[in-house]
């Protein structure tokens, strides 16, 4: 029987989400593997995402009231998530996402959803960590709506890959803001589905295992 992990990367596959070959990546970096989280475009498929969302914040115990979705991959990611634990786990989450300007009719503000209030929990879901820009950037913003605490940060993959420094955009984000991000997959889960047979790929192997030698941290 598959873990979630595992069902998680045959699901990528699946919807070409996860793609094999050669990548170059916005870092600059030369890649030989790509996480394309555009093709996620249907219901079926964002609902399925937002369960396997649900079990990696359940599997680590996140303590949050509020899930906050970053403008704009991260908005269907967080309501996804909240429906996901609501609907198949009893834990009921509010939601809110970011206006990328502030509106200053109606109500105004610069989050849309549920109210950050000071002392919530919250946690910041995303799809990906590779420098940690996207965390650097809705951080001010959240905390300049309430002085909440965010407890965490949960990604679809971690590219376990070095940050602007030698250690991981993950351990960074740790290390400067105290925010523990949590992955539903890793770079070395994925090599160990393809080693294990979980997903086709072996003739990419020793590709993935060099770049995670040049850029591991």
């Amino acid at each position: 029987m598959l873990t979630y992990k595992q069902r998680f990367i045959r699901f990528m596959v699946e919807n070409e989400v996860l793609l094999f070959g050669d990548f170059t990546l916005k870092s600059g970096r030369k890649a030989p593997y790509f996480i394309n989280a555009g093709k996620y475009r249907t219901g079926t498929q964002i609902a399925a995402l937002g369960e396997y969302y649900a079990e990696c914040f359940l599997e680590h115990k996140v303590d949050a009231k509020t899930l906050v979705g970053p403008a704009y991959k991260g908005i269907p990611l967080a309501v996804a998530t909240a429906v996901a634990l609501a609907k198949n786990h009893g834990v009921d989450v509010g939601f809110c996402f970011d206006r990328k300007e502030v509106k200053d009719h109606g109500e105004g503000g610069m989050f849309v959803g549920a109210q950050l209030c000071a002392g919530d929990k919250v946690c910041i879901i995303e799809d990906v960590m590779t420098s940690g820009k996207a965390l650097r950037e809705i951080l001010p913003k959240i905390r300049g709506e309430a002085d909440v605490d965010v407890s965490a940060m949960i990604i679809s993959v971690d590219r376990q890959e070095k940050g602007t420094g030698e250690k991981s955009a993950v351990a960074e984000a740790f290390d400067e803001f105290g925010i523990n991000v949590y992955s539903i997959v890793t770079m070395e889960d994925i090599i160990a589905a393809i080693e294990e047979g979980v997903i086709a790929g072996k003739e990419h192997l020793s590709a993935m295992k060099a770049y995670r030698e040049q850029y591991g941290a």
